[in-house]
C-alpha cells in the first residue's frame, strides 16, 4: 500500500535529522586539521574535541530515549533539534578550544535526545509491517549516506573555511525544524503518564554511559595513563551496578529490564555494535592509508570512501525486496558476509595500488551497510510496546555509538602497537595490515550472532510445526 503524501513529508523531515546528525560528525573528522592549524590547539584538545561528542551522545542516549516515551516525542525532537542549531553555531563561532569543547558536548547531548525521539518517531508513525519496514530501510540508509556524504562535504568547506563545518549544520537545522513544526503530530495518549521520574536511575545510567565511554576514548592509546583508564571503566561499572539495583526497587524504573527478555533485541544490539567497530575502524584505517602513507588530500579521500555510501540507493529500493522475500535475518547474514569479503580483499592492500583495487571492497561496504544498518534497526524495535519505542531507539543507537567508539579506540591502539617507533612508509603499511584484523574479527563474530539467530528462528519455526492443532 503506497503511504499518503503527508507520511512521506513526515519521514522526509525525520530523515533530514539523521542525516544531518551523520553529515555533521563526518564534516568535523575532515576538518580536524585545519581547526588544529587556525586555533593552535594541542594534539590532546583536538582529539577531546571529538572525544567530548562521544561522551555527550554515548552518555545521554539511554536517557533521551526515555524520556521520548515519558515526556513526548514531538517535544523532544523539536527541543532537542533547536539546542543542536544553537551550539553547532557556536562551535562556528569559536576562537579557543574549550569554546570547542563545550560546543561538541552540547551538540552529542542534543543528538542524544533527538535521534532516539526521530526513530520513535518513524516506528510509531508508520504500521508494523512491509510500510514500516521500508520507512525505517529509508531511514538508516540516509543515516548512513550522512556520514559518507559528510566526508565529502567537510574536506569541501574546509577549503573555503573550516567554519563553515559548523554553520552549515545550523542551516540545514533550520530548515528541519521549521518544516517538523507543522509537521509532526503526536497526541497525549501516545505516551504514558508520568507516574514519577526516576531521577536516581537517569543520574547513575549517564554517570555509568559517560564514563565507559571516556574509557573506550582513552583505549586509543592504552598505555598512556593506564591506572586512570581502568580506574574509569571501573566507576562506570560500579555506577551501572547502582542504576541496575535502583531500577529494580523503583515503582517507575527508567528502564524495564524485561525489555531484553527479547532475545532478538539482544541479538540485534549486540550486532549492531559489532558493524559500527567494523566500518569505523575501517574507515580510519583507509583515511590513514589515503592521506599519511599515498599523500591523498582530503577531499580525494572523502571520494575515494564515497562509494560506500551506495547504501542509500539500495537500502530503499533492493533491500525491502529482500527483507520482504527472505527475512532480516538471512539479509543481516548476507550484508555481513559482504563486510568480510570487503575487509579481506583489503587486507593485501599495498603502496601503489590504484583505486581501481580499492573499489571492489568500498562497494562491497555499501553493500553491508544497505543489509545490515536498516534490518537491525527492524528487528531491534520490531515487537517492542508502542510506549517503549523510544527506550528500544535509545538502545540500538546507544549500540551504534558505542561500537564505533570500540572500533575507533581498537584499530588505534593496534595500529599504535603495530608501528611502534618506526616511521618508514613500509612498517605503516604493515601496522595498517595488523590492525585491518580487529574489523575482520568484530563481523566474523556478528556473522555468528546472525547465525545463531538464524538457528534460534528455525528451532522455533520447526517446534511450532510439531504441536498438534485441536479440533
Amino acid at each position: 500500500m503506497a503511504m499518503p503524501a503527508r507520511s512521506w513529508g513526515v519521514l522526509i523531515v525525520l530523515c533530514g535529522a539523521i542525516f544531518l546528525e551523520g553529515i555533521d560528525v563526518g564534516m568535523l573528522n575532515v576538518a580536524l586539521p585545519s581547526i588544529r592549524a587556525d586555533l593552535g590547539l594541542s594534539t590532546g584538545l583536538l582529539s577531546g574535541v571529538v572525544s567530548a561528542y562521544v561522551l555527550g551522545y554515548g552518555g545521554f542516549m539511554l536517557l533521551g530515549g526515555r524520556a521520548a516515551d515519558l515526556l513526548g516525542r514531538r517535544r523532544m525532537f523539536l527541543l532537542w533539534l533547536g539546542v543542536f542549531l544553537v551550539f553547532s553555531g557556536l562551535g562556528g563561532f569559536a576562537t579557543e578550544g574549550w569554546v570547542l569543547l563545550l560546543a561538541r558536548f552540547v551538540t552529542g547531548v542534543a543528538a542524544a535526545f533527538m535521534t532516539p525521539a526521530g526513530l520513535s518517531l518513524v516506528t510509531t508513525s508508520f504500521p508494523e509491517g512491509r510500510q514500516r519496514n521500508k520507512a525505517l530501510l529509508i531511514y538508516a540508509g540516509t543515516a548512513a549516506a550522512g556520514f559518507a556524504l559528510g566526508l565529502v562535504a567537510g574536506g569541501v568547506l574546509s577549503s573555503i573555511g573550516w567554519r563553515w563545518v559548523f554553520f552549515a549544520p545550523v542551516l540545514l537545522s533550520l530548515v528541519i525544524l521549521l518544516a517538523a513544526i507543522p509537521l509532526l503530530k503526536e497526541t497525549a495518549t501516545e505516551r504514558p503518564p508520568v507516574a514519577g521520574f526516576d531521577v536516581a536511575g537517569a543520574a547513575s545510567v549517564t554517570g555509568a554511559m559517560m564514563l565507559l565511554a571516556y574509557g573506550v576514548v582513552r583505549l586509543e592509546h592504552p598505555a598512556d595513563g593506564l591506572p586512570l583508564t581502568i580506574g574509569v571503566f571501573a566507576g562506570g561499572l560500579a555506577l551501572l551496578g547502582v542504576f541496575v539495583a535502583v531500577e529494580r526497587r523503583t515503582a517507575s524504573p527508567l528502564v524495564r529490564f524485561g525489555i531484553f527478555r527479547s532475545a532478538a533485541l539482544v541479538r540485534a544490539n549486540v550486532m549492531a555494535a559489532l558493524l559500527t567497530a567494523s566500518f569505523f575502524g575501517f574507515q580510519f584505517l583507509v583515511t590513514l592509508y589515503l592521506q599519511e602513507l599515498r599523500g591523498w588530500s582530503s577531499i580525494e579521500t572523502g571520494l575515494a570512501l564515497l562509494a560506500a555510501a551506495a547504501d542509500v540507493v539500495l537500502a530503499p529500493t533492493l533491500t525491502p525486496w529482500l527483507v520482504n522475500r527472505y527475512g532480516n535475518a538471512k539479509v543481516v547474514l548476507g550484508g555481513l558476509v559482504s563486510g568480510l569479503l570487503a575487509y579481506a580483499l583489503f587486507l593485501g592492500v599495498g603502496l601503489d595500488w590504484a583505486y581501481a583495487a580499492m573499489l571492489p571492497s568500498m562497494l562491497l561496504i555499501g553493500l553491508m551497510f544497505a543489509f545490515v544498518y536498516g534490518p537491525l534497526t527492524i528487528v531491534a524495535t520490531d515487537g517492542i510496546a508502542e510506549h517503549e519505542q523510544g527506550l528500544a531507539g535509545g538502545l540500538i543507537n546507544s549500540s551504534f555509538q558505542f561500537g564505533a567508539a570500540l572500533g575507533l579506540s581498537a584499530v588505534t591502539a593496534v595500529n599504535v602497537a603495530a608501528l611502534g617507533g618506526a616511521t618508514t612508509a613500509e612498517a605503516g603499511l604493515s601496522a595498517l595490515r595488523t590492525a585491518l584484523v580487529v574489523p575482520v574479527t568484530a563481523t566474523v563474530i556478528a556473522a555468528l550472532v546472525a547465525i545463531v539467530g538464524l538457528r534460534a528462528r528455525a528451532n522455533r519455526a520447526g517446534a511450532e510445526e510439531q504441536v498438534p492443532v485441536s479440533a
